[in-house]
């Protein structure tokens, strides 16, 4: 039997005739689980969407430092302190500078800060402090604030990963990790893990019938367009290698994640998936608990213990805390504040913009002021039954859903074109 299909020709003229069915993949999923799923016939695009750190983001950025002639080419680069690599065009006389910063660069005077965090202060309008060191000896400081950038460019080396290992550690000491936002206590005490789950764009579409080179996507609230796999996908474990203007993006959906291993950077994707067959649309109707993901020792990393779904980590947890001033008790050392992977806390008030929802305050704060449930894993490690809680989340449903409510009503409106 012939399967069937659609061209996109269709789905567009559907879309600007205002008779397309277009779901989120929350809205798709929860209508799976309600054993009410839409028809092929009955849906044209699916909205997917994923936020979580993603190490291998980096940004190219051009701005001017000084009248021309004042140095020859910049040798040395420090935005905030956060160490940019100067080049690749030397900009010879000319005064300005091109860097590629790194997102997970850290701070020289703060390991805590580093590129992630550089770039969410940019975005927001903060002064940042540069400091130049020429090839002829010179240094030269100055501050710049987003206006002064010429240009700058977000280049995501491997963007929404697929497959993502859960970690825990069973050794008897803590270990430092950038899989945790701090070091990771022993003995089974907790697991951290990434990932969205069925929201994921790639967990939707394999193998990539829609998601290819060249496609335009949502990356942070900006277009932006995918270069390609990214430099560690596989067919079992693909990701995307992406690109969008900086300038153009909304601070909310990116920033600095601090971590056991000091300060990363966070993205978030939201990708279109447009229903043109039936192999399109039975890859849609994947559910958190038909992901998989191994639960391995952090200290080996590829050593797994056990395995787990995500309807597991994500089931109907809480996805951000509430915060009860009543309870704070204005510790001298706010471990809340210490811990915060993404500064959303401080002098007894919770930024919710800020929230990543990673659950880390509900986790640490001796007095209780934070009530979240971030749920807890049954796992069987070392032929004995052990239930760990979830002490850290590295991805955002909340954001992830958010970004592609967006990107649905930017297609609707006919902001964005498929």
């Amino acid at each position: 039997m012939e399967l069937k299909k659609r061209d996109i020709n269709q789905i567009n003229k559907r879309i600007d005739d205002g008779e397309a069915n277009i779901y989120t993949a929350e809205e798709f999923k929860k209508l799976i689980k309600e054993d009410n799923a839409p028809s092929f016939d009955e849906v044209d695009v699916v909205t997917t969407g994923t936020c979580g750190v993603m190490s291998g983001t980096a940004a190219i950025l051009n701005f001017i430092v000084s009248e021309p002639g004042e140095f020859i080419r910049a040798d040395k680069v420090y935005l905030n302190g956060v160490p940019a690599y100067a080049g690749p065009c030397p900009n010879e006389w000319l005064g300005e500078v091109d860097v590629i910063l790194h997102g997970t660069s850290h701070s020289i005077n703060d390991e805590g800060y580093g590129g992630g965090f550089l770039l969410k202060d940019i975005m927001e309008g903060k002064s940042v402090d540069v400091r130049v060191e020429s090839v002829d000896g010179k240094t030269i400081e100055n501050t710049i604030t987003k206006s002064d950038i010429n240009r700058a460019q977000i280049i995501g080396s491997r963007m929404a990963f697929k497959n993502y290992t859960a970690f825990t550690n069973p050794n008897s000491e803590a270990v430092s990790s950038i899989f945790a936002a701090t070091p990771l206590e022993g003995n089974l005490s907790g697991l951290t893990f990434s990932g969205c789950g069925d929201l994921n764009p790639l967990e939707n579409d394999l193998p990539h019938n829609v998601i290819k080179t060249g496609k335009k996507v949502l990356l942070n609230d900006a277009e932006a367009f995918i270069l390609g796999d990214g430099t560690r996908s596989n067919p079992q474990k693909p990701n995307l290698m992406l690109s969008g203007d900086l300038t153009q993006m909304d601070s909310y959906y990116f920033g600095g994640f601090k971590t056991g291993q000091g300060g990363e950077i966070f993205n978030t994707v939201a990708i279109p998936i447009p229903v043109l067959n039936e192999e399109i649309y039975n890859n849609l109707l994947i559910c958190d608990s038909d992901v998989t993901l191994p639960v391995a020792d952090i200290k080996g990393r590829h050593l797994p213990l056990a395995e787990t779904n995500y309807y597991e980590l994500w089931g109907t947890y809480d996805l951000r805390p509430q915060y009860d001033r009543a309870k704070c008790s204005v510790c001298d050392s706010c471990e809340v504040e210490n811990v915060c992977p993404t500064n959303a806390f401080s002098n007894q008030r919770l930024d919710l913009s800020r929230c990543f929802g990673c659950g880390m305050c509900a986790n640490f704060c001796s007095h209780d002021a934070f009530d979240m449930n971030t749920g807890s894993v049954d796992l069987k490690i070392n032929e004995k039954d052990v239930n760990i809680p979830i002490i850290c989340r590295q991805s955002d449903r909340l954001r992830a859903n958010k970004l592609s409510l967006k990107l649905k009503k930017m297609i609707k409106s006919g902001e964005f074109k498929l």
